[in-house]
């Protein structure tokens, strides 16, 4: 697939704190473009916090970091917009009755709705749908899903994918948007011997190709770059929502860009209602 160059991730003595104490507290990591890193540890000891802080979805609380030169948390939005989420539990998550035909329809019109440029958006509808499809396809191959193996192929439900089947439609959808950093929560979950090596493996793939790759695990594999957060002092049992990750809020701006922030959140969501619209979603 033909990426981006990755990002470089770095951070020290990065911490963040909740309601009900510290997340994560004390994390060190300084991660090259292309690399894999593997964010160690039990559950409930701020994995998915962590991730969700390095790609700009949740504000931290202490320390400092940066991915691909972007300050954090100063440059939160700007971190989003070159990054990407595969499967975090109530915030990325697959919708169960959609088909996987479905699902990378709409994540390529949402992809073109509010991330193409004006010039792209102008072209012909025929050459709009083949240069699509053609992204499709290559976030297909990157994730090493062929829709013709499965069931039903592309008409095949989510809720009919195994575990490793899902994973590989869940990173598609995020390397449809080429991101240079892609998050992957709960790597390793109900996952045989077998499976995992397979998973970690697609990973490795994805990171030699460019991408850097951030996946929440619970045994880092060999060769990963690691970051353990139970050994920090955490006091507080992770318990990630939706609105935690987005409601990250940003240092304050002028009212012009504030003007410019609504437009842009409305024109966003404009196109996302279009984009379910043409998928069937309610």
């Amino acid at each position: 697939m033909d990426s981006p160059h990755g990002a470089a991730v770095t951070a020290e003595d990065f911490g963040l704190k909740g309601p009900r104490g510290w997340a994560f507290r004390g994390v060190r990591l300084d991660a090259p473009p292309g690399a894999l890193v593997a964010i160690e540890g039990p559950s409930g000891s701020g994995r998915t916090c962590l991730l969700l802080a390095l790609t700009g979805r949740m504000r931290p609380s202490e320390g400092r970091a940066e991915v691909g030169g972007l300050r954090l948390p100063r440059q939160m939005a700007a971190v989003r917009r070159i990054s990407a989420l595969g499967p975090v539990p109530g915030v990325s998550e697959l919708d169960p009755a959609f088909t996987v035909a479905e699902h990378l329809r709409e994540r390529a019109l949402l992809q073109r709705r509010y991330d193409g440029s004006l010039r792209a958006l102008l072209r012909p509808r025929a050459e709009r749908t083949a240069a699509a499809r053609n992204r499709i396809e290559a976030a297909l191959e990157a994730a090493g899903l062929d829709p013709a193996t499965l069931p039903k192929a592309e008409r095949t439900s989510v809720r009919d994918l195994e575990r490793l089947e899902a994973l590989r439609l869940s990173l598609a959808l995020a390397l449809i948007g080429r991101p240079q950093l892609l998050a992957v929560d709960d790597t390793d979950l109900k996952l045989s011997d077998a499976e995992r090596a397979e998973a970690w493996e697609l990973l490795r793939s994805v990171a030699d190709g460019g991408t850097t790759v951030l996946a929440v695990c619970s045994q880092a594999p060999g060769g990963a770059i690691t970051v353990r957060t139970d050994n920090t002092d955490n006091t507080a049992t992770e318990d990630i929502t939706a609105a935690d990750a987005t409601d990250a809020s940003e240092p304050a701006e002028s009212p012009e860009a504030t003007a410019e922030k609504t437009t842009d959140e409305k024109t966003t969501d404009e196109g996302t209602a279009d984009a379910f619209a043409e998928t069937g979603r309610a």
